[in-house]
């Protein structure tokens, strides 16, 4: 399917078979049709070979790599995905990689679909690969080890950190395959990032999905759009009456360390009329996890609220500010009617005023309110 995407997305079908011809492997051949799912047009690719092959071992697969003409970077890139393949196969069954005997994965329509993807994706320019959360099924699978249960435990291995979303919906979503080329692949996991679409491509499955939702894998090429800060996040709530809260800097501390945007503790009456207090964090949806994880373990919480949200933030820009008692970061923010705002960092003022023996309260007033009279600002960008 992520092949399929990627033909339809503006990888030529010329190319494509020209590069899989450098495998050196004879007997198979592609057929790519035009398709409807749910009213949206597709492309499916199958790869037909001469006869049903009885799988390969990891050291078969490096060697067939390796003794091909394909550029080595595109080897190096499937060996990654066979590697770890391999590696999470050998965990599922308690053996070592070099162990495992890959049965569908190491047949060569499945090796065609792993060097397919590489070349694709090395064609059509892509330096970073983000993918959605997987969707994981229930039910079971038939293979050569006999029925499996869903989510296929080698899909499981290779999901350990990754987002996912479950679906009642008893038949495979996501394959060994899929799972190890979107983890070898993806530089990050989560949703779309800011950028110009410059095209579209979507890939269909063999298969009708059984809770009628068209079987489709959709690929979004485009250019990265760099932006100050997220502009959606996740709010992170709790509500503690049986905690310290002089423990409260060291927490907001350890949280800003894991990674989140902003910390704050609202005073609140709790239930049983006891004070208590609202822990609120801002976090990006993909540091929310090990933001959750800290907040569980720093304090008494025995459970959280979370959503995701949009944000507005003005445009901002870090400056230093030449004053007659030394140099002061600053901040400037741009209003959306298009008047500017500069103010003094408070962590440099109060070092400033120490050095100086200067009143905090007058330096603080004197920078904020009147910056222009310090014509030597600096620009950090």
């Amino acid at each position: 399917m992520l092949l399929a995407a990627l033909v339809h997305a503006g990888l030529p079908e010329d190319i494509l078979r020209r590069e899989l011809a450098l495998l050196k492997v004879p007997a198979w051949r592609l057929e790519l049709q035009e398709v409807k799912q749910g009213g949206i047009e597709a492309k499916l690719l199958t790869v037909h070979c001469a006869k049903q092959e009885q799988g390969r071992h990891l050291a078969d697969i490096e060697s067939l790599l390796k003794c091909s003409d394909l550029a080595p970077k595109l080897i190096q890139s499937a060996l990654a995905v066979f590697r770890r393949l391999a590696q999470a196969e050998g965990r599922v069954h308690g053996i070592s990689p070099e162990q495992v005997h890959f049965h569908e994965v190491g047949a060569l329509d499945a090796i065609i679909d792993i060097v397919g993807v590489v070349i694709g994706l090395d064609y059509l320019g892509i330096q970073e690969l983000i993918c959605s959360p997987l969707p994981l099924s229930r039910g079971w699978v038939h293979c050569q080890h006999g029925s499996l249960p869903l989510p296929a435990p080698a899909v499981c291995e290779l999901l350990q950190g990754v987002p996912i979303e479950g679906l009642s919906v008893p038949q495979e979503l996501v394959t060994p395959t899929g799972a190890a080329l979107a983890v070898v692949l993806s530089s990050s996991f989560g949703p779309l990032p800011s950028m110009q679409i410059q095209g579209i491509g979507y890939g269909a499955g063999s298969r009708q999905r059984q809770d009628g939702r068209p079987n489709l894998l959709r690929l979004f090429l485009g250019q990265r759009q760099q932006v100050e800060e997220a502009q959606q996040v996740e709010q992170i709530e709790t509500h503690l009456d049986d905690w310290n809260p002089e423990l409260w800097p060291h927490i907001a501390e350890r949280l800003l360390a894991a990674g989140a945007l902003d910390v704050c503790l609202i005073p609140m009456q709790m239930k049983k009329g006891r004070p208590g207090f609202l822990l609120r964090i801002l976090a990006e949806p993909a540091q929310a996890s090990q933001v959750k994880d800290c907040l569980l373990c720093e304090t008494t919480a025995i459970g959280l609220r979370f959503q995701t949200m949009q944000r507005l933030t003005l445009p901002r820009r870090t400056l230093t500010l030449s004053s007659p008692w030394g140099e002061v970061a600053a901040k400037e923010v741009v209003l959306p009617n298009g008047k500017v705002r500069v103010k003094a960092e408070y962590e440099d003022c109060v070092r400033l005023a120490r050095e100086q023996g200067l009143s905090l309260h007058e330096l603080y007033s004197h920078l904020n309110t009147a910056p222009e009279l310090f014509p030597n600002t600096k620009d950090h960008g």
